[in-house]
Order: structure tokens, then C-alpha cells, then sequence
């Protein structure tokens, strides 16, 4: 029994919205983002979802609070789900560190693993508490569709690590995830399948 997976970056941030690494600091919705998540919930009310799991962190809850308030759902909010702690470059735009250091960024540019930002979670240990928090959810919910919503960082080191990828080139190979947009995977015990990538809610043509 496979349980299909709604992956769905949070909505915009001001610190998103000037690319600043938000972290696991906890910055909430501009209105560009409430408007999003509201998109997001009339999206999941029109469709049958099982269960809404969230990060802890402010911006993703209210992000999922409309869809779950259309499916009469209670979010699952789960820690491993926050983002990633980006300890020296938290709150700093890549412009801001590379005048700084350019050095460590070029290093981190390449490979975010072997050249994590000072004092950050390495994106191994994110991913693989990602995956587990992933698989639990698969577990608890079998067969059943559940909806999601987490982090950029986390959710593409999170799918490099399932899907079979090198985690450290998480930015080379999926470059971004958009705000609010639907990222589909189907879990089936260890094995995992990319069903869509980062599409968002208005270009869904009708229920699944």
C-alpha cells in the first residue's frame, strides 16, 4: 500500500521574498503569503486528503491552517519537518555572505555538504531526519494521501536523499521549490517515486 505525499513549500516570507535564509528562524507570512496558502487550502478542500502535516515553525502552520480548515482536518505538526539551521548565514542573503567570506560560499555553492556554512546543520543529518519524519507519516497513513508542508531547503535535501541523489548538490539539481507549490511523491515502504515537481495550485486542471 503506497501513501502519496503532498510536498508544499510554505508561502512567501518577507525574508523569502528579499532571498534571505530564513532558517529556522521564525518569520511569518507577508500578505503575498497568506494569499497563497489561502490558494493552497481551496486547492486541498477540492480534493480527498487524509491527513495535513505541517513544520513547526509559524510560517508553515499558517500556511496549512486554510487547507486543513476545508478538509475538517487537525494538522500533524512535526518537528523533524523545520527547516534547516543555517547557523553562520541565518537572516543573510548569499550577496551579504559572499562579502563576508567568499570563500566559504563558493565552497558551499559547490557542494553544500562538504562545504556547509559555518555553525549549520549538515544537510546529510537534515535530510535524514526529513526522510524519517517522511516515512512516519507513509506509515501512519498507508494507502492514504497526506498533505505536507515544510521547507525549501529541507524538502529538496529530503528528495535527494529518497529519491537516490547526492544531498551535498541539492541546489544543482533542484534548484528551488516555489511558494505554495505541490511537489508529489508516492512512498511504498524504502522505495520512493516522484509522481510531480513543484507544480503550483492553479496549474492543476481538475480533482485527482
Amino acid at each position: 500500500m503506497a501513501t502519496r505525499l503532498l510536498l508544499v513549500r510554505h508561502g512567501q516570507t518577507a525574508w523569502h521574498a528579499e532571498n534571505r535564509y530564513a532558517g529556522i528562524s521564525d518569520v511569518a507570512l507577508t500578505e503575498e503569503g497568506l494569499r497563497q496558502a489561502e490558494a493552497l487550502g481551496a486547492w486541498a478542500g477540492a480534493r480527498t486528503i487524509d491527513a495535513v502535516a505541517c513544520s513547526p515553525l509559524s510560517r508553515a502552520r499558517a500556511t496549512a491552517a486554510p487547507a486543513a480548515g476545508r478538509l475538517g482536518l487537525v494538522p500533524e505538526v512535526v518537528g523533524d519537518l523545520r527547516e534547516v539551521d543555517f547557523g553562520w548565514g541565518e537572516g543573510r542573503t548569499l550577496a551579504e555572505m559572499r562579502a563576508r567570506d567568499p570563500a566559504a560560499v563558493a565552497a558551499f555553492e559547490a557542494d553544500a555538504e562538504t562545504g556547509a556554512l559555518p555553525g549549520s546543520e549538515p544537510p546529510l543529518a537534515a535530510a535524514r531526519r526529513g526522510q524519517a519524519a517522511l516515512r512516519d507519516l507513509a506509515e501512519l497513513h498507508p494507502d492514504g494521501v497526506v498533505l505536507v508542508v515544510a521547507h525549501n531547503t529541507l524538502l529538496r535535501m529530503t528528495l535527494c536523499l529518497m529519491l537516490g541523489m547526492r544531498v551535498g548538490r541539492y541546489r544543482h539539481l533542484l534548484p528551488a521549490l516555489d511558494n505554495a507549490a505541490v511537489t508529489e511523491i508516492e512512498v511504498h515502504r524504502d522505495r520512493t517515486a516522484m509522481r510531480s515537481l513543484n507544480v503550483p495550485v492553479h496549474a492543476f486542471s481538475r480533482p485527482r
